[in-house]
């Protein structure tokens, strides 16, 4: 069966099928590339890959990225320090083997309070609940696309707060003083419209909305600004909503996408192992957008 390529939808997003990621051939992941940069995330079902598929699939990508270090510490395989395990699973003495928890993971750009952020994240299902944990994606390039002018105008030129005080499952990160001052949170400024370094094409860039705040202007106008750009982003036509199934492997574009996910029965088996690619830009300004 030939590889293809069906959008999940129009604004972010597609399917590839007819591939068995750990046997893939230099001419399939060119395909696989074009996809990704045209769609911003991918999905691929029914693989079964060990930790080494899923770590030779990503380094074709790019470097990797080390793990963050978040309310447990760092939660690997062991013998595997690039892999990242996302669970509510305890081990024989009670801890926890992966982190995020089973609450809500709100929408947020993946360690986006750093200088230079990831360029990608992948995701692969090992065990699921049998209800919530859905991961939602929302395309940043058509959020930019159709945002009404008046708001296009308030935002070019600016640079955002990207909080990095709290994790997306809203637990303190290790060795940080919690606060909620966006003037005294760890992070980095980013510009608000960014340009894509692979297609240039331009994106809103948000991060996560604790914390953020928005350069040059007064809390009030920052706020104001803030909550009507996260409205934009609440419409439906922008996002996908994915349902996982065991075998799911799920790609996004960290520069060009957001992500959040469920609530699920805390008492529920979830395991994930998440890979990140290492930033090889820092965010850069949209020329058009200054």
């Amino acid at each position: 069966m030939a590889l293809s390529v069906s959008p999940l939808t129009p604004a972010v997003g597609a399917e590839i099928s007819g591939v068995d990621l750990a046997a893939l051939g230099e001419a399939e992941f060119a395909q696989i590339e074009r996809a990704w940069h045209l769609h911003s995330a991918l999905l691929f079902r029914g693989q079964q890959l060990g930790d080494d598929d899923l770590l030779s699939f990503s380094r074709r990508f790019g470097e990797l990225d080390p793990p963050p270090v978040n309310e447990h510490g760092r939660q690997s395989p062991p013998g595997y320090p690039d892999v990242y395990v996302v669970s509510t699973v305890l081990d024989e003495t009670g801890r926890p083997i992966g982190s995020l928890g089973a609450g809500e993971a709100v929408w947020h750009t993946d360690m986006s309070y750093l200088e230079m952020p990831p360029d990608a994240s992948m995701l692969y299902a090992l065990e699921i609940p049998a209800s919530g944990g859905d991961t939602w994606l929302c395309g940043m390039q058509a959020a930019w696309e159709t945002l009404p002018q008046d708001l296009k105008a308030r935002v070019e030129g600016r640079r955002i707060k990207h909080d990095g005080t709290y994790n997306s499952a809203g637990y303190l990160r290790q060795g940080v003083q919690p606060t909620d001052d966006p003037h005294k949170a760890p992070g980095a400024w980013h510009p608000a419209v960014c340009r894509h370094p692979a297609t240039g094409a331009p994106m809103l860039y948000l991060g996560r909305r604790r914390n953020s705040y928005v350069e040059g202007l007064s809390p009030a106008e920052s706020d104001a600004l803030l909550d009507a750009l996260w409205a934009h982003i609440a419409s439906p036509e922008l996002r996908y909503v994915h349902k996982w199934r065991v075998g799911d492997l799920l790609l996004w574009d960290n520069r060009s996408t957001m992500h959040r996910r469920d609530p699920f029965e805390a008492t529920s088996r979830r395991i994930m192992h998440r890979t990140q690619i290492k930033g090889r830009h820092r965010p850069q300004a949209d020329a058009a957008a200054q």
